[in-house]
């Protein structure tokens, strides 16, 4: 007897031991009172919701039993074969943890306790008083104690470590056998999954205007509708806009729907941008716009500066996309970013920064770190910054201005984990890169698109973090992008996933999320084959050991700009005004790591000093046209405060301070100090000042003869 794919998925959910269907577990809709025309369009869109399933589900393939059973039985083996493989990595992992405890017990235990009775009998010898030694010889006794267990403990961990080392030729071999007995039931579910005949109606797009229109109403939920459909005839008709729409519905779902399923105001929303800017109705305009209505149908909360007190509670959605829209098209963006799908646009409109404050991020790392817009590394670019300018560490938060924004403060003052990694999902969003949170245990990180997949920044690889997506476990949220970016056949499991939700499965989005039915397993077996056929790999984590220091041991690439005789040539203008380019300096002559010569964003070059590595010291060779008084300038590029630059001249060991403005990562000038210089050639030599040296860059210095 032959049972449809419904009662396939009843029978599966009582074998995996399922929870009931989703939508049976979606949060009720908030209690809004339904008029009586809200009530009869909501018996409306119910009605329309079951004669969409009726007819949606007498087109689902109808599998023989034996193919039924043939899958079933391929997913329990793999389930097993999985578990084994986390048995074999654990008796594996011994040998690796047994290391990690002889080195804990020799290292800080045996190795903290040697060096405290050290300090203790030195302390002894040293002590005057009856009452110092008696405190200090029992200090002693729990050090000489501490060092007994400690040697105990590691005779202990030392025989286990040698017990997984005589075991390890085995521990390898049953690994091995693991990965591949994996290996060989992943194959076997394909196979498996194949043989049910699921390709020629997961390939087509016949049933996709009724599954698209029957998955947004679920979402939305017939009540969701009529409560926003009931406020007027404008509000259901763009429901019915909405409802009537295939494309749109489809292009909506593939990108995973409106924020909450508020579909209602997602419409309006698109609606009033498409009227703002008649550029929002095709290509990449309209994919920003539409990615704009979905993310921002529930309001999201704007963070202003705390001084700010009439700032707007919320992000206003039609201007975060003029914003976008004038940036894009003032090729401000990133050049990647006309090329991303609606879905990549949502992780780049979604922040919680004022406009005003995405548009001083691209100025602000123009003017000051010009060299993390122009690198080719993707995996870095833009959120190098972070690397180079965000000092680890929260004794400087305390330093907040209130008239700055967050971002502006973070770059100001640093932070740890937390901070610096809203800095860089900010800086990305700043430039169009889509970004998003991935957390891991004890420690805050982010990922982001690259042209070759995404990358963790700032923490631990694949496999240790989560995301705050549908996408919970970051390796879901890994395998998500990589099928996505293979193309058409991604629509294959949006399908199976939207079939899942006709037939009332859970909805499970990986395979860290727990065990699917029919169709939602069908949509991850899917994904997997898609990406195993595409060879995708994934991308190594880069930053990692930045994640709690505050400086990198790790060499990075350090540019070296090659400077043309204009840029290293100093002037004298009218009325004896001396103009030395900052890329002029005769010590150094090139970046060396501390002192960066670089290409500045609007041309010619740009110092830029570190606040990283060793102090160094630069210096300009110059002839004066006449000796005298002269006023010097700068014209810098300084994120934080009370920052200082010294000049002494001609080898003097006296030096002038200058008092560099907060410019908050903008060009601005330095106030004037006066120097004296001798007719002919001159020497200025500049170091950095103060307790608190962040990093700065220099466009150039101005020297302005003072009259008498």
């Amino acid at each position: 007897m032959k049972r449809s794919v419904t009662s396939i998925c009843i029978v599966l959910a009582v074998v995996i031991g399922m929870s009931p269907a989703w939508a049976a577990r979606k949060k009720p809709a908030p209690p809004v009172p339904l008029t009586e025309v809200g009530q009869k369009l909501e018996a409306r869109y119910t009605q329309t919701m079951a004669d969409l399933k009726a007819e949606i589900e007498k087109s689902l393939p109808q599998p023989g039993e034996a193919k039924q059973a043939a899958y079933q039985q391929a997913r329990e083996a793999e389930k097993g074969a999985h578990a084994a493989l986390g048995e074999a990595e654990k008796a594996f992992g011994s040998i690796a943890r047994g290391r990690g405890l002889v080195g804990h017990a020799k290292g800080k235990w045996i190795g903290g306790a040697e060096k405290g009775i050290a300090d203790t009998q030195a302390k002894l010898k040293a002590a005057t008083t009856d009452a110092e030694r008696e405190a200090l010889q029992k200090e002693l006794a729990n050090w000489q104690k501490n060092l007994k267990d400690g040697q105990d403990a590691l005779k202990e961990r030392q025989a286990l470590l040698d017990e997984a080392l005589r075991n390890e030729p085995k521990l390898t071999k049953d690994l091995e056998a693991a990965k591949a007995g994996v290996a060989q039931a992943e194959a076997q579910t394909t196979k498996a999954l194949a043989g049910l005949g699921l390709a020629s109606l997961l390939g087509s797009d016949k049933l996709d205007a009724k599954l698209a229109k029957y998955v947004i109403m679920l979402e939305a939920t017939p009540r969701g509708l009529a409560a926003f459909a009931q406020q007027g005839m404008a509000q259901e008709g763009l429901i019915g806009t909405l409802l009537e729409d295939p494309a749109l519905m489809k292009q909506m779902l593939v990108a995973d729907g409106a924020k909450d399923g508020k579909y209602g105001r997602a419409m309006e929303l698109y609606t009033t941008i498409q009227k703002k800017s008649k550029k929002a109705k095709k290509g990449v305009l309209q994919r920003l716009a539409l990615a704009v209505s979905l993310e921002h149908a529930v309001p999201r909360p704007q963070r202003s500066a705390t001084g700010l007190t009439d700032a707007p509670p919320n992000v206003d959605p039609v201007k975060r996309y003029l914003h976008f829209e004038k940036a894009y098209l003032d090729g401000e963006l990133d050049p990647g970013f006309k090329g991303l799908s609606v879905w990549d646009y949502r992780m780049v409109v979604n922040g919680e920064e004022p406009d005003d404050i995405l548009a001083w991020g691209r100025e602000m790392l123009r003017n000051y770190r010009p060299d993390h817009i122009a690198t080719e590394d993707y995996r870095w670019r833009y959120v190098a910054s972070v690397r180079t300018d965000i000092r680890y560490g929260s004794q400087y938060n305390k330093f907040d201005k209130p008239e700055l924004q967050f971002f502006q403060n973070i770059l100001m003052n640093g932070g740890v984990c937390g901070r610096r990694a809203f800095f860089g999902r900010f800086i990305l969003r700043s430039f169009g890169i889509p970004t998003t949170a991935r957390p891991q245990p004890g420690h805050a990180a982010l990922t982001h698109w690259t042209p070759d997949g995404w990358v963790i920044c700032l923490g631990g690889g694949w496999g240790i973090g989560t995301t705050k997506l549908r996408y919970k476990k970051d390796l879901d949220f890994l395998a998500h992008t990589q099928a996505r970016a293979v193309g058409d056949k991604f629509l294959q499991v949006k399908r199976a996933q939207w079939l899942g939700d006709v037939v009332g499965e859970p909805r499970v989005f990986g395979f860290f999320a727990g065990q699917p039915e029919f169709w939602y397993g069908a949509s991850l077996y899917l994904q997997r084959a898609i990406i195993e056929e595409a060879k995708v790999e994934a991308l190594a984590a880069v930053g990692e050991e930045l994640g709690e220091a505050n400086e990198s041991d790790v060499e990075y690439e350090v540019e070296d700009a090659a400077l043309t005789d204009k840029d290293r040539s100093i002037t004298v203008g009218k009325g004896g005004v001396i103009t030395i380019p900052a890329a002029a300096c005769s010590k150094p002559t090139k970046s060396t790591g501390k002192i960066i010569l670089m290409n500045s964003h609007g041309g010619g070059k740009q110092l830029h000093y570190s606040r990283t590595g060793e102090a160094e010291d630069f210096e300009y060779t110059f002839n004066a046209p006449a000796a005298g008084k002269y006023a010097l300038t700068s014209r810098v590029a300084v994120p934080s405060w009370d920052q200082h630059l010294l000049v002494a001249v001609n080898g003097a060991e006296a030096t002038t301070d200058i008092a560099l403005p907060l410019t908050v990562g903008l060009w601005d000038m330095t106030a004037p100090v006066v120097i004296e210089l001798a007719k002919g050639k001159n020497v200025l030599t500049f170091s950095r000042g103060g307790e608190n040296i962040r990093g700065m860059s220099i466009k150039e210095f101005t020297l302005k003869p003072v009259k008498m």
